[in-house]
């Protein structure tokens, strides 16, 4: 007698229902979404608007800038100081009100970001290429490798007495300590970014025939790029430090800078606009780590990290 394997119930148990397919297979027949790589494989498809995004980040920022203003006023209203040392809040706006439209504060501005970004460039390049070179090279990694580490920790100012010999009281003076500052700590991030390049990485690169600078570029660059771009950011903060300091102790006629500013108000005892011009400077720098912040989150969010 033939056998009918539809009705079979061994069969039937063993095999179970005809599995769903496509958009079907994505949750099981009471609705419950799948989890392990389904669920991976749908992740992104239900993205956040980008102003949703900017107001789930701005948020905690604008009440931590409410809070310091409260404590601010707060240490105004206990009479610690007189007003004319410590301003409140409200009068260091208006003082900021009054200067910021003026021709020199944008020249101010304007000249303290392009010695930033000058300075800021030429240490990128040369801690990058000092980076490569001692990481890739044992012997310069056992000559300079703990000198650059000693280089970042020594104080910016202490630089200045020797670049005021060198360069006098010229742009050479500060551009010089900017690269001292800011140079050693891109070269650190460098260095640690190749270092932990996982080698089977560069083994498989070298298999599909990258070699040299091709294999800088596209295999062990981009796995070192997290690193470097914390090193940069680093480097940032040196290099800013550095040219404030700079600033105040170089000044260059004709070229006012908000460093060369808050040197002129504090020897005009001047605290309400010298408040001001370290709310512009902080202000500044708050923006270009929130550039460096979008950077990190754009490569995380390339890499599945997000």
């Amino acid at each position: 007698m033939a056998t009918d394997t539809n009705h079979d119930p061994v069969r039937s148990s063993a095999v179970g229902p005809a599995a769903p397919t496509g958009r079907a297979a994505t949750r099981g027949g009471s609705g419950r979404e799948l989890a392990g790589l389904d669920a991976l494989e749908l992740a992104g498809g239900g993205r956040d608007r980008w102003w949703t995004r900017i107001g789930r980040g701005a948020w905690p920022k604008l009440l931590a800038l409410v809070l310091v203003l409260i404590g601010w006023q707060l240490v105004v209203w206990s009479g610690w100081k007189p007003d004319y040392l410590l301003p409140g809040p409200v009068a260091v706006a208006r003082g900021l009100a009054d200067i910021v439209p003026t021709a020199d504060f944008a020249s101010a501005v304007a000249t303290t970001m392009r010695r930033a970004v000058t300075g800021f460039a030429f240490a990128a390049v040369v801690g990058f290429v000092l980076g490569i070179l001692v990481a890739r090279i044992r012997v310069l990694r056992a000559a300079i490798g703990s000198m650059i580490t000693a280089l970042q920790t020594m104080p910016s100012i202490a630089w200045f007495p020797l670049a005021i010999l060198l360069y006098q009281l010229t742009e050479g003076a500060i551009e010089f300590v900017i690269v001292l500052g800011a140079a050693p700590a891109i070269a650190n991030g460098v260095i640690v970014g190749v270092d932990y390049v996982p080698p089977v990485l560069v083994r498989v690169g070298r298999n599909l025939g990258a070699r040299g600078v091709g294999l800088y570029r596209h295999v062990i660059a981009p796995a070192a790029l997290p690193s470097v771009l914390a090193g940069m950011k680093q480097g940032w903060a040196f290099a800013w430090h550095s040219l404030m300091a700079g600033e105040l102790l170089v000044t260059i006629a004709n070229r006012p800078a908000l460093g060369q500013l808050l040197g002129v108000y504090r020897d005009q005892s001047d605290s309400l606009h010298l408040i001001g011009i370290m709310i512009v400077i902080l202000a500044i720098g708050l923006l270009v780590d929130a550039g460096f912040g979008a950077a990190n989150n754009a490569i995380r969010r390339r890499r599945g990290m997000t």
